[in-house]
């Protein structure tokens, strides 16, 4: 890679974080202030995110918009990722579980923050191109697994933070008994058309409670996914 091509791509991602500070201060209601946690501006300062799209989309990857990985999925508005992430408060000691790897961009950016991160894809090809993808930059504290993300990975649980990135019609059950006490989870949910972006807690007697964000529009959790929602 040559300097001037990394040079474009630092001014491409410098321009993103700046207009993604500027959605902070117009999402200010929802955060409870006017902008996101430094920690996560770093880490999306840090992780290249034209490494985690396909190379068609390249030219694009410093837009606010989401962008297609194929099979029907897509790469998330770096806007909403900047947002649940910062929601999400993840802290250097914490264990995170995410589903939906995609091309393994927001695991990398999750990394960044946590102690180790545990990843769920249930494409095949996607999961295979996200690892080769998490290796070749460099994030070691990854560990993808293929499967079925409504079910979670009760081996591993419980974890401290879970993020979701494709929407089930209702939470699933299994990933709020993975969720530990104390713990946080951002999930999108609901009918298509009809999403909500929530925040789940989890208090230290183990008591769930959820909180509206704000109205997304995510992929559908695949339907074999969706079989283990109720």
């Amino acid at each position: 890679m040559t300097e001037s091509f990394r040079d474009t791509r630092s001014t491409e991602n410098e321009s993103m974080l700046a207009e993604i500070s500027l959605g902070a201060c117009l999402m200010s209601e929802q955060l409870g202030r006017d902008t996101f946690d430094a920690r996560v501006l770093d880490a999306m300062r840090a992780v290249p995110r034209h490494a985690f799209v396909p190379l068609e989309m390249q030219p694009h990857a410093y837009h606010l918009r989401p962008l297609p990985i194929g099979f029907d999925k897509s790469i998330a508005n770096p806007l909403i990722v900047a947002l649940m992430t910062d929601v999400l408060r993840v802290e250097p000691h914490h264990t995170v579980l995410e589903i939906g790897t995609g091309l393994g961009w927001n695991a990398a950016l999750l990394s960044r923050l946590a102690r180790q991160v545990y990843t769920m894809e249930i494409v095949d090809e996607l999961a295979a191109e996200a690892l080769e993808r998490l290796h070749r930059n460099g994030f070691g504290n990854v560990e993808l697994l293929l499967g079925n993300g409504a079910e979670g990975l009760p081996r591993h649980a419980p974890f401290d933070r879970i993020l979701v990135t494709c929407a089930p019609q209702l939470i699933p059950p299994a990933l709020l008994a993975q969720l530990a006490p104390g713990g946080r989870m951002v999930v999108p949910a609901g009918l298509p058309g009809e999403q909500m972006l929530m925040l789940v807690t989890r208090d230290a007697d183990g008591h769930a409670r959820v909180a509206d964000i704000l109205p997304a529009t995510f992929g559908e959790m695949d339907r074999a996914e969706l079989s283990g929602s109720m």
